[in-house]
């Protein structure tokens, strides 16, 4: 583990330990406030987010980014990271092994954020920090906790661009991590 964000950031940039390394154009690293009280995570970069480096700049981005504006949550004051930080090939789900390489890279991040709420977006995000034994539909828009974090798991907003009636959810979701860190949590970092 890495204790300051310069030395995690150069350890991966010359990342080679899966296959995912093999087709990407860039490391989708994460970006956004590295002291954010709220945090995102999702399942991996898609082409966009390949290209350019940067987590959820794709259409699922721009859904997000349109629900963090009505919401009136800047961009800039959270953090967005996913579990794999490599683009799967056909934007295929990552493979168990792939995830586990990349996992010790977000578990340095939110060790150094120091987030209060982490968002899971979707399944694979689901899954891969709380736990297999969950599956998104189930536990949805419900609060869980784990090593002093709370989490609330939502639906991928990729998913919101296959079934338009998962975006009042997802909206509901956000809502509610919102008004949570309105109600307890400076957004400065304060508390």
């Amino acid at each position: 583990m890495y204790d300051n964000w310069e030395d995690l950031e150069k350890s991966i940039l010359e990342c080679k330990k899966c296959r995912l390394c093999t087709n990407r154009t860039n490391i989708v690293f994460g970006q956004g406030n590295k002291k954010a009280r709220l945090m995102f995570i999702g399942e991996g970069p898609g082409a966009d987010e390949d290209k350019q480096g940067i987590p959820f700049v794709g259409k699922a981005g721009q859904l997000m980014n349109n629900a963090f504006q009505a919401l009136e949550i800047n961009r800039e004051d959270v953090y967005i990271a996913n579990i794999v930080k490599c683009r799967p090939p056909s934007n295929r789900v990552p493979e168990d092994d792939e995830v586990q390489t990349c996992l010790n890279y977000l578990r340095n991040q939110v060790i150094l954020i120091k987030p209060k709420i982490i968002v899971l977006l979707g399944s694979t995000a689901l899954k891969n920090i709380l736990g297999k034994e969950y599956g998104i539909t189930a536990v949805r828009g419900n609060w869980m906790e784990k090593n002093g974090i709370k989490y609330m798991p939502t639906w991928h907003p990729a998913a919101l661009l296959r079934d338009e009636n998962k975006k009042i959810e997802f909206w509901q979701d956000l809502k509610e991590a919102k008004k949570y860190i309105d109600n307890n949590i400076d957004w400065e970092g304060k508390n």
